[in-house]
């Protein structure tokens, strides 16, 4: 039986050069390798091509690689969440290039499986896929996505034992398993190193062979960051905005997978009892989410992809970043309910890049717009300044093409319907005239059919 070495953070961070590219596990502070990083935010390593979901948030994790200016490449889906990355991006300080969520966690499947990458769907006609090989497949488009392999993974896990067995706890899978595939060395962060045997084969998710180093290192709050507790403030949410999460409600049904973006959609989540059926999914990893605990945090619960705590319900499951997308892409997602920053005449989105921001984030947005059986869009009718959100041509960088099926808005319900936007339903308190005054776009009034 093989052993792997067991060292300290200090010397795993020595196993780390100048201008290698280094793959790091975690979603947000959940099941990131807060420890080996911070060791080796105290090294004179640099130049770094940092490889992640996300960076971190300030100053913690790898947001302390940055802040120290290691990093002089950052690939991922999600840096809007660290504003200090944000800055560095603006000033120049470090180059980055934006993978779609699904993309990035099969991208490193692919890389340790030995493919050397992979036609999906996700992102086709949108800026991300800008100079990308594409390629038509049974009639359907798809872009080429290239493996990624790294020289260093750093992955955490629950509990390891001495020949490198892997076991995660709840959402702590997320982008560490493959990343544990996909590295020419392999250090893992665990809770707690155990004996051989200690742990049970069934639980396993990531077997010895592809872990090199161990490191016992304990998770504190102060490391989960945002997610070290719940939010306890109450949401103070407007009766239009309410109306709108009600009305998105009536369009699920028992026994629905549903995946609820961030935002406004999650106003759905508050709604939704036992009673309903409906089985919630999360990107990160989890399948039968249940409602926010009243307290406490990642130490004892699962999180979704606002990172935010959230229950388990009696048949949930866990698993990792690259199966959750495979759910996505191969059409094992019923709805998506996702915001909106313009739906247009075509049923093309735009949500992922806001008006006058840098593009920085995209996560798992495209994944799912194309991948899911239904994609319902909750939006107010429009921006603050009154300019519509359903417009002829969306005008801002598209998250996908042709793949809105409803749109409810505070103020109107539009399906699209042989082609043409149709409205369906206008919302308590409205008046069709409101509706045609602040829709850009041409529409069928079906109310009257």
């Amino acid at each position: 039986m093989k052993r792997v070495a067991i060292v300290s953070p200090e010397h795993a961070a020595t196993l780390v050069k100048s201008g290698d590219t280094l793959l790091v596990g975690g979603f947000g502070m959940t099941g990131n390798p807060v420890h080996l990083l911070h060791a080796l935010a105290e090294t004179d390593v640099r130049n770094l091509v940092y490889i992640a979901n996300n960076v971190g948030e300030p100053g913690l994790g790898g947001g302390r690689l940055l802040r120290n200016g290691q990093i002089k490449r950052a690939i991922g889906s999600f840096f809007t969440s660290n504003p200090e990355a944000v800055a560095a991006a603006q000033n120049g300080d470090i180059k980055f290039e934006l993978i779609p969520q699904g993309s990035l966690a099969e991208a490193l499947r692919a890389g340790g499986a030995g493919i050397g990458g992979f036609y999906t769907p996700t992102s086709y006609g949108t800026a991300i896929a800008a100079g990308k090989e594409t390629k038509e497949i049974d009639g359907k488009p798809y872009v080429f996505q290239k493996a990624i392999r790294g020289n260093v993974a750093f992955v955490r896990a629950w509990r390891g034992d001495t020949a490198g067995n892997l076991v995660s706890r709840m959402t702590e899978q997320n982008f560490n398993k493959a990343m544990a595939t996909a590295a020419d060395l392999v250090i893992a962060e665990v809770e707690q190193i155990v004996p051989v045997g200690a742990l049970d084969p069934n639980e396993i998710d990531t077997p010895g062979n592809f872990v090199d180093y161990l490191v016992e290192a304990h998770t504190t709050l102060e490391d989960l960051g945002s997610s070290a507790s719940i939010d306890k403030g109450v949401k103070r949410v407007s009766d239009r905005r309410m109306n709108i999460a009600r009305r998105a409600l009536q369009e699920l049904r028992r026994g629905d997978v549903v995946n609820l973006g961030v935002g406004l959609p999650t106003l759905v989540a508050d709604l939704i009892t036992p009673e309903h059926g409906i089985i919630m999914h999360t990107e990160n990893g989890m399948l039968g989410v249940g409602p926010a605990p009243e307290s406490g945090g990642a130490l004892e619960y699962p999180v979704n992809a606002g990172k935010i705590p959230v229950t388990a319900l009696p048949g949930s499951s866990y698993f990792d970043s690259a199966d959750s997308f495979a759910m996505i892409r191969g059409g094992h997602i019923d709805v998506a309910i996702m915001g909106g920053l313009q739906v247009d005449a075509a049923g093309n989105l735009a949500n992922w890049a806001v008006p006058g921001k840098p593009l920085l984030g995209v996560g798992g947005a495209m994944d799912l717009a194309s991948g899911a059986k239904r994609l319902i869009i909750t939006m107010t009718h429009t921006n603050p300044g009154g300019t519509p959100k359903i417009v002829p041509q969306c005008t801002l960088p598209l998250t996908a093409i042709g793949a809105v099926s409803l749109v409810i808005t505070d103020i109107a319900v539009f399906a699209y319907q042989a082609g043409w936007l149709t409205l369906t339903e206008v919302m308590p308190g409205a008046t069709l005239d409101e509706v045609r005054n602040k829709t850009g776009a041409d529409f069928v009034d079906g109310t009257r059919l």
